[in-house]
């Protein structure tokens, strides 16, 4: 077996970001061939992910990256084990260069996107696999959406303080000035989007199947109250159900005196123009 040096371990280290020990043993077992020994720690990678397959991936962060006109904006989760490895440098180097790439990889969703794309020369899975092999942890990409403005409007973004739930609001408007004018209440309602987690926009994006599981249930608590009255208080139970669920519906974060969708088109109206929201989008880690 050749004799493994300190200079071949520190060139070793330095090409993998892997622990002395680590390089010293991958030294070993190749014979003291660099090329051979990356493989080695590469495989080592391979294996603990193999071993932690069924982990849960409940700590990461989310992150966010908007175009320069604010008219593309990308959101991702890079999730973990551990917040101990969350915070580590390695992870954080990871979602660098995961974050890198959100605006620019040829799909636009869904997590294969972004673990079949390339970063530095090399495919993303690959770069997951060296983190695994320095942090021990599982490691994965979970959610990818990039979502693009055809019209006016503006797409509003917030993460919330713990890096762990995002999400984003798209809002289209009737020029370009009221986009501008809506920035700020677009950027309110996805904090509000993140903190209350409504299902759907509005009444006509919840699915007929749920509508009438609602319905049913809301007709079965008052099967015996009188039968001219029933459909009346069905009527009222779904339109507090709308309100409890549909993001347009909701009391506003920020000011309940008001609806989410009355705060965007006072804010438009202030402007001349017009304002609706029209999709959101949220992530959430754990």
């Amino acid at each position: 077996m050749a004799e493994i040096s300190a200079s071949q371990v520190m060139k070793l280290r330095k090409m993998s970001g892997q622990g002395m020990m680590d390089c010293k043993k991958a030294l070993k077992e190749a014979d003291g061939d660099l090329d051979k020994a990356l493989e080695e720690l590469r495989k080592k990678g391979l294996k603990t992910m193999a071993k932690r397959a069924g982990r849960e991936t409940s700590e990461g962060i989310v992150l966010t990256q908007a175009s320069d006109d604010g008219k593309t904006v990308a959101m991702g989760t890079l999730c973990c084990e551990t917040d101990f490895v969350a915070k580590s440098e390695d992870f954080k180097s990871l979602a660098e260069k995961m974050s890198s790439v959100l605006l620019t990889v040829d799909g636009v969703e869904g997590a294969e996107t972004i673990v079949e794309s390339e970063v530095d020369g090399k495919k993303f899975s690959e770069l997951i696999t060296e983190c695994v092999s320095k942090t021990g942890e599982k490691t994965e990409v979970v959610d990818f959406i990039r979502i693009s403005l055809e019209k006016p409007g503006t797409i509003g973004t917030y993460t919330h303080f713990n890096n762990k739930i995002g999400a984003m609001v798209v809002v289209e408007t009737s020029n370009d000035e009221t986009a501008k004018a809506v920035e700020d209440v677009a950027r309110d309602a996805a904090m509000h989007v993140s903190a209350i987690n409504p299902v759907a926009v509005d009444r006509d994006s919840i699915d007929a199947e749920t509508i009438e599981r609602e319905r049913a249930a809301a007709a079965e608590e008052v099967q015996n109250k009188p039968a001219n009255i029933i459909d009346k208080i069905v009527d009222g139970k779904m339109n507090k159900f709308f309100k409890e669920n549909c993001l347009v519906d909701q009391p506003f974060v920020k000011d309940d005196s008001k609806t989410v969708s009355e705060a965007v088109s006072e804010a438009a109206k202030a402007a001349g123009g017009e304002a609706k929201i029209t999709r959101f989008i949220r992530f959430e880690i754990g």
